[in-house]
């Protein structure tokens, strides 16, 4: 079958441009379409550089052109991002924080899913790789992260650097922390309001001599809310991983996180999801898997996201007991954990180089009273 390039114009005017509020063709988002017999190209521009919106674009200009047009059509769809030109490829808008080259929030969008011990074990992964790695604990009403690296009973020693006082994080397994747990007797509930909770954060950020690291991993809160929009607010977040279980609770509220992170006026890039308690494999029947909280269902909810999926954790005892003893099991030599967090975290990094290397800048949230967030307005 030949193809007519007004045909596909025509199919193309029947999607919206991403951010424009009107179709591909008229807003000229399109800016080529070449046809051959049965092949056609098309060459458009967007402005949302994420991963998500160009992957998002790409597959509704192939299944409306296949739908509209001609089902067997060989499509090409050329995307170019048009970047603001203030806004140099990996320096992104936020105030940063000098010596720090990544930083990644790890969210859940329901709490209990084990979301702080994937944070722990992921630290310590990576400091074992050979990365400069710190922590920011901003789970502020249940702080974890001080019991799972064992300096609970620790405090943040204060240091002057360039005539300021700062405060030095505390230290272990190669892993620098800090948490309002430091701050906060174990009995005691932190009863504060939004604005509170966002200044203790901001004094844990800039306020902290964090010194050189590859990576900052930040422990959010679950849910989405206040915390989340203050702290993409603040930080050039590099990328975003998100932890869940496969029972379809779970599932349902890591789909809002990840909607949270790709909405147009946030635009974090997921970096991917992780299935935290994937199976039960008993010590005596090790072959055995038991899926007891449902089989692959952060994978599916990854593809059907079109996010990458990082992997699997199992299900083990030796996990929690290590949580407790303030020993992320990670550490263990020769395990599976250890191999199954060696593989998620390798995942991670090259998510984040692919991310670095092939997307510009991450644009900063401006906070509103009615609204939530809203994009910071472009020059």
């Amino acid at each position: 079958m030949k193809l007519i390039k007004q045909d596909i114009l025509n199919a193309l005017k029947t999607i919206t441009a991403p951010g424009e509020g009107e179709n591909m063709v008229d807003s000229g988002a399109v800016t080529n379409v070449v046809t051959f017999a049965d092949e056609v190209i098309v060459d458009i521009t967007i402005r949302n550089p994420s991963l998500q919106a160009r992957k998002k674009t790409e597959v509704e200009i192939l299944q409306t052109i296949h739908k509209l047009v001609y089902e067997k059509a060989k499509i090409k769809v050329n995307i170019k991002v048009d970047a603001p030109a203030t806004s140099p490829k990996n320096e992104i808008k936020g105030k940063s924080i000098p010596g720090i080259q990544n930083i990644v929030a790890v969210a859940s969008g329901k709490g209990g899913v084990g979301k702080s011990t994937v944070t722990a074990n992921l630290a310590v992964t990576l400091a074992k790789m050979g990365f400069k790695v710190g922590i920011l604990d901003a789970d502020i009403y249940g702080p974890s992260i001080p019991i799972m690296f064992d300096v609970a009973n620790e405090r943040p020693l204060s240091v002057t650097i360039d005539g300021k006082s700062k405060m030095k994080p505390v230290e272990n397994y190669g892993v620098k922390v800090l948490s309002i747990g430091f701050f906060t007797k174990p009995d005691q509930a932190v009863i504060w309001r939004g604005p509170m909770a966002s200044k203790a954060l901001n004094q844990m950020i800039f306020d902290a001599a964090w010194g050189e690291l590859d990576f900052m991993l930040i422990d959010l809160p679950p849910g989405t809310g206040d915390i989340h929009l203050s702290i993409m607010q603040a930080l050039p977040i590099t990328g975003a991983v998100v932890v869940s279980t496969p029972q379809n609770v779970a599932l349902a509220d890591a789909k809002k996180g990840v909607a949270m992170f790709q909405q147009d006026s946030i635009n974090v890039p997921v970096l991917g999801i992780i299935e935290n308690m994937a199976y039960f494999t008993p010590a005596e029947l090790p072959e055995n898997k038991y899926y007891i909280f449902g089989k692959e269902g952060a994978k599916h909810l990854a593809e059907d996201l079109n996010v990458p999926f990082l992997g699997e954790v199992p299900l083990v005892q030796s996990i929690r007991e290590a949580g407790d003893l303030g020993r992320p099991a990670a550490m263990q030599t020769g395990t599976p954990i250890e191999a199954a967090f060696e593989a998620i975290t390798r995942d991670v990094v090259q998510q984040v180089v692919d991310r670095n290397d092939a997307l510009p800048a991450t644009e900063a949230i401006k906070i509103t009273t009615m609204a939530g967030c809203s994009a910071v307005k472009k020059n």
